[in-house]
């Protein structure tokens, strides 16, 4: 075997040989032993992460008054060894100068540890003296005492989020001032804050909901049918606003526990938030931040500023008794420091960029920005900036799809028709893509740019915010205001007053409840029920001076041009995105606006909110059940609570540390609750939008059919908006009571007499001239076209009868088809079985002088082997809900309706 090797094969083993053993070697672990507070020793690895340790750190001092600069700064608590070690490295522009270091360890906001001691005791010989020449490379050890290990709380070393730091103060001795302080936060390895991971995944499902609800909005070749599918797919509206809503509950003037932002911070690139290490350099000098991102501090005169509490204790009469406790806990240099790889650690933090707040600290917006490492200043402009990115990115993709459609089509891979309304208008739904991306950045631009203006910072930013300010709310409000005068435009408003009545009710048919009607209503509605309480105030009224005017639905000119506005509420609240686009305007006012005034917002969003909330319940706009259960439910209820539970975290509240981090962690609970019904209703909208894109083909999978029917139904009965009275009473006389159904029944709908031999000589003028193609096809002229198509009854004797007309094929292929003879599906058989209401009658009339579309013989969007009525042997077969009514039939049926949606 040996023998069989070839020269290539030996090198290639050797170099394997020298790659592999080296790294064999660099992964040799070292051990040292340690005994705990308990005095247990144990053999302990060197590679090994402290109970607690620094992440990112800042400068205290501001960065240009100290004349430090410092690359690298990590502390850690070993409680398996019972020590703390620190790591310093950077330059000074400090010629010469003795100093002293004070380090401390804050935990839920009050102090657990603190250290006292000269460097020259512990061999740091770049700290003794410090100076300019030589770059520091400080590195201490020392011993904690029981008492010190008991106060730190024992839920740090395991709850997520760990709320402490770690603060160094250096003092310079000839001087008695602070020169140096530098501040990192610390953690204990567990954490909510995942955006590298969470991020993909939420934006998956995210693009998932965006890609389902335009392929309902982009399949079909109905515009009055889409519409009424894409009402029930689940709104890419709802699910930005939710994760929006989630990140910018961070924007409130509150100090908050750190396992918030940390939360917060995996939502940030819904709102444009996306820090990349280009964007922050490109925005950092347009925003007014400047500073080395490598480093803190800067090489400025020493500062003559003291800190006093610090100052007494280095220098005053306790100095001697602190340096004392020092010298006999100081480590001189550690067995297991490598100084030649001072870096032999993975737990190690990095400087914080320019701008962002100082570690340890999370107020406000800026500390939620702070756990995306971005500077408040820049804020607005990264978010402008990817909002003008993801409108590129969406217009190349649907310029991309559609002539991808086109190349596939090109190359017979998929069907011509395919899709064909989308491909014959895809500039029209590009238009309406890019103006729907806009109105869902909406509440994103207001809030940042309102936040910039409260900033005062640069002029720069401020401008541009101002101007995308006024171009939203004049561009979105303009368009706002047209889509409703659009429609209502031909009717005329009227004030007057009315009674409001009070009348009980209940939810659920269990919780007592009230409900106001205005007296006038319940008049017209008859109803029988006397209020509890009644008051009168002024009422404007909307009168249509066009009674023939179809439903706003049923409008194709309205659906084309406004159904990305209107598409997804009821009838009766189309309006609703007017209100929609009012809220988040006032919502960002409280949330951008108000940051100076922490009481203010606070209580002024909570007013507000619950009174957003109580009158969107009561109007319910949305016409899908999911988009109501999210929009108005579940986010409705989060957006309240998580409101009113920050107004325990205001500083006047005087709530402890350990107590905010509990009141974060029920936030984080709520809006985790919210996230998760979330995905799980993005995926049932998929599922929703499988069913709509199946709805004009006869193939479906069995053990779905019941569901597909149901769900076809629900959207015709919901489409009608009727009111709930209307509703009962039409579900009453659709379904008999179960006593009517147990009896057996007989009954003859139709007889035809067929001809006997007693009735061929009878007068010819009594036989009426059959018209099978008449009977069969509902009235549509199928005679010939021949002027001679007439009875041929010159040859007969006297008396004799003609035993049948003169018909030419073309009779025939009108009214007869081989296909109309196979079994009826299961979905039409169901359907058919149910009783359908007046919602329900459009698929379910006769097909009245109405030409078969061209998709239907080309086979793409609908089957060549459906219409809206089947014909086969024994008669007329109703169509399933899954066909799609034609625009020309659905306006010839509803234009003599009036419009009862004002």
């Amino acid at each position: 075997m040996i023998g069989n090797l070839r020269p290539w094969m030996v090198v290639s083993g050797l170099a394997l040989l020298a790659t592999i053993l080296p790294a064999a070697a660099e992964r040799e672990v070292g051990y040292i032993i340690g005994s705990d507070i308990d005095g247990v020793t144990r053999n302990l690895r060197l590679d090994r992460s402290p109970a607690l340790y620094t992440r990112n750190f800042g400068d205290c001092l501001g960065g240009s008054e100290s004349p430090l600069n410092i690359t690298k700064f990590d502390a850690g608590v070993y409680i398996d060894n019972t020590t703390v070690v620190f790591h310093m490295d950077g330059t000074t522009s400090i010629e010469s100068e003795a100093v002293m270091i004070h380090i401390s360890l804050f935990a839920y906001g009050e102090e657990q540890f603190k250290m006292i001691f000269d460097p020259c005791d512990a061999n740091i010989h770049s700290l003794c003296p410090m100076n300019a020449n030589e770059p520091i490379t400080a590195y201490g050890m020392w011993y904690l005492t029981p008492q010190q290990i008991k106060d730190i709380p024992s839920i740090a070393y395991n709850i997520p989020d760990f709320d402490g730091f770690t603060r160094i103060h250096i003092f310079g001795n000839s001087s008695r001032s602070l020169i140096g302080c530098f501040q990192a936060d610390m953690s204990n390895g567990n954490s909510f804050s995942h955006p590298r991971v969470l991020t993909p995944i939420l934006a998956l499902f995210a693009a998932t909901a965006v890609v389902a609800s335009f392929l309902t909005a982009a399949y079909g070749v109905s515009t009055i049918h889409m519409r009424s599918h894409y009402a029930h797919s689940l709104s890419a509206l709802v699910v930005f606003e939710t994760f929006q809503t989630i990140f910018f509950s961070g924007a409130l003037s509150i100090p908050w526990p750190k396992v918030l932002p940390s939360w917060w911070s995996n939502f940030g690139w819904a709102a444009g938030i996306i820090p990349t290490a280009s964007i922050l350099d490109s925005m950092d000098s347009f925003a007014g931040v400047s500073g080395n991102s490598s480093q803190v501090g800067g090489a400025a005169p020493s500062s003559e500023e003291e800190n006093g509490a610090i100052f007494q204790e280095i220098y005053g009469r306790l100095a001697r008794r602190f340096l004392g406790d020092a010298t006999n806990s100081l480590v001189r240099r550690r067995a297991r420091f490598n100084e030649s790889n001072p870096y032999d650690y993975t737990w190690s933090g990095e400087p914080m960029h320019p701008g962002v707040s100082l570690p340890g600290s999370w107020f406000g917006f800026s500390g939620t920005l702070a756990a995306l490492h971005t500077p408040e200043a820049d804020a607005f402009m990264i978010g402008l900036v990817w909002l003008i990115i993801l409108v590129v990115l969406i217009a190349s993709s649907l310029a991309a799809f559609k002539y991808s459609l086109e190349l596939l089509g090109h190359f017979k891979r998929i069907g011509e028709n395919r899709l064909r309304y989308f491909r014959t208008h895809w500039t029209s739904f590009l238009i309406l893509a890019l103006l729907r991306t806009l109105f869902v950045s909406f509440m994103m631009i207001m809030t940042l740019s309102m936040y910039q203006f409260a900033l005062h910072g640069a002029a720069g930013p401020t401008a541009i915010a101002a101007i995308f300010w006024v171009m939203f709310l004049v561009g979105m409000g303009g368009l706002v205001a047209y889509a409703c005068h659009f429609r209502l435009r031909f009717g005329r408003y009227k004030a007057d007053r009315d009674q409001v009545e009070i009348h009980r009710t209940k939810v659920w048919e269990v919780v007592p409840w009230a409900t106001t009607h205005f007296r006038s209503t319940t008049v017209e509605k008859k109803s029988h029920s006397s209020p509890v309480y009644s008051f009168s105030c002024p009422r404007i009224r909307y009168i249509n001076d066009n009674p023939t005017e179809t439903t706003v639905h049923s409008d194709q000119a309205y659906v084309k041009r406004f159904g990305w506005l209107s598409a997804r509420y009821r009838r009766t609240r189309w309006w609703f995105f007017a209100c929609w686009l009012v809220y988040h305007f006032i919502r960002a006012c409280f949330v951008g606006g108000a940051r100076n005034t922490p009481a203010a917002q606070v209580y002024g969003l909570l007013v507000f909110e619950i009174i957003c909330f109580i009158a969107i319940a009561i109007l319910s706009p949305f016409e899908g059940r999911r988009n109501t259960a999210l929009a108005v439910w579940m986010l409705g209820i989060t957006k309240v609570v998580t409101t009113a539970l920050s107004i325990a975290l205001l500083p006047s509240s005087g709530l402890s540390a350990i107590l905010a981090t509990g009141v974060g962690i029920i936030i984080v609970v709520i809006q985790g609750l919210l996230v998760l019904g979330v995905l799980i209703l993005i995926v049932l909208g998929c599922l929703s939008t499988w069913m709509s894109m199946r709805r004009n083909t006869e193939k479906f999978p069995e053990h779905l059919e019941n569901t597909r029917v149901k769900f076809y139904e629900h959207i015709e009965a919901t489409a009608a908006d009727l009111p709930p009275s209307e509703k009962k009473k039409e579900d009453d006389q659709e379904s008999p009571e179960p006593d009517k159904l147990v009896e057996p029944y007989f009954a003859v709908n139709d007889v035809r007499k067929a001809p006997k031999i007693e009735d061929e000589y009878g007068e010819p003028d009594e036989i009426p001239p059959p018209n099978l193609a008449s009977t069969l096809y509902f009235n549509k002229a199928s005679r010939t076209c021949s002027l001679n198509s007439r009875y041929s009854v010159g040859s007969l004797p006297k008396g004799g009868k003609a035993r049948r007309a003169s018909w030419s094929s073309r009779d025939f292929s009108n009214s007869w088809d081989p296909q109309y003879g196979r079994p009826d599906s299961m979905a039409s058989t169901k359907v058919g079985s149910l009783g359908h209401s007046p919602s329900n009658s459009l698929s379910m009339q006769p097909l009245v002088e109405m030409e078969r579309p061209a998709a239907v013989h080309m086979g793409s969007s609908m089957p060549r082997t459906q219409s809206l009525r089947s014909i086969g042997p024994h008669g007329v077969r109703p169509a399933t809900p899954s066909m799609e009514v034609l625009e020309k039939y659905s306006q010839e049926r509803f234009s003599h309706k009036p419009s009862t949606d004002r």
